[in-house]
């Protein structure tokens, strides 16, 4: 199992599954990171916090402790 923290500067990575559980998961889901959605990481902060992504044409901020949460292939 890969996730989203895993993944490397200038990947591109497709959804695969969410993990955790109510207010959290309803939260990356609102953000538009939902199961099949292509992902590109953009940038990585120096001390690996926090990841900045493309997903459905805008750029997004997560956190570290977020991405786990988010399997990808």
């Amino acid at each position: 199992m890969k996730t989203l923290r895993e993944a490397k500067i200038g990947d591109m990575v497709r959804v695969v599954k969410l993990h955790g559980e109510g207010a959290v998961k309803r939260r990356i889901m609102d953000m538009g990171l939902t199961k099949g959605v292509e992902v590109h990481i953009r940038k990585v902060a120096p001390l690996g916090d926090p990841i900045e992504i493309t997903v459905r044409g805008y750029e997004l901020s997560l956190r570290k402790a977020d991405a786990e949460m988010i399997e990808v292939e």
